[in-house]
């Protein structure tokens, strides 16, 4: 059975509130926009995508291996911007300041997964909380106007003290995310 899965670092509730309090007004806008629910808000570090699950434990204790040598950090939430850009966007995004811990972290995780046979991205890594995907361009001016107004917001900082395996089902109501393995810094999980 194969799962679609990926690894993130969980945001939390106040976080989530405040981030939910910016779509909350942004989706005033008549714009065309499949927002995320505020539960689903997370920093994703790779997408694994079609995950076989006899495979999990191999990954997990991967992941084990990785975080070993880490201790928690902190990053700032903050700023609000769009991929690939304001054109002719296609994210809204939340970013997140620029921590070379988190980016080392990142490739750490990229190395490791290469190494069981996973892709590894051909993109940098823009740490990042997806807010929306945009399916059209109608509205999006106005709205492009409206996030000039949270550019340089602060939502709070996050101490980092491990990362998940995370599973997502996707459902008719829209993505639904469980916790596989919760793997915390300077600890063997297996």
């Amino acid at each position: 059975m194969y799962l679609r899965c990926f690894i993130a670092i969980e945001i939390p509730e106040q976080i989530k509130g405040n981030i939910g309090g910016l779509i909350e007004i942004l989706k005033k806008y008549n714009v065309d926009v499949k927002w995320v629910t505020c539960k689903n808000l997370h920093l994703t570090l790779k997408f694994l995508g079609k995950t076989p699950e006899e495979l999990l434990p191999k990954i997990g204790e991967s992941l084990s291996d990785i975080v070993l040598s880490y201790e928690p950090f902190c990053i700032k939430i903050c700023n609000i911007g769009v991929f690939p850009n304001r054109r002719y966007p296609r994210v809204i995004w939340v970013g997140v300041e620029d921590s070379e811990i988190l980016k080392r972290l990142q490739r750490d995780i990229e190395y490791s997964l290469a190494l069981i046979g996973y892709q590894r991205e051909d993109k940098e890594f823009h740490p990042h909380l997806t807010l929306g995907r945009v399916r059209s361009q109608k509205g999006m001016a106005n709205l492009i106007n409206e996030l000039d107004n949270f550019k340089e917001k602060d939502f709070g900082s996050v101490t980092v003290e491990g990362i998940k395996l995370m599973k997502s089902e996707l459902k008719p109501m829209g993505a639904e995310y469980s916790c596989l393995y919760e793997i915390p810094f300077g600890k063997k999980k297996l």
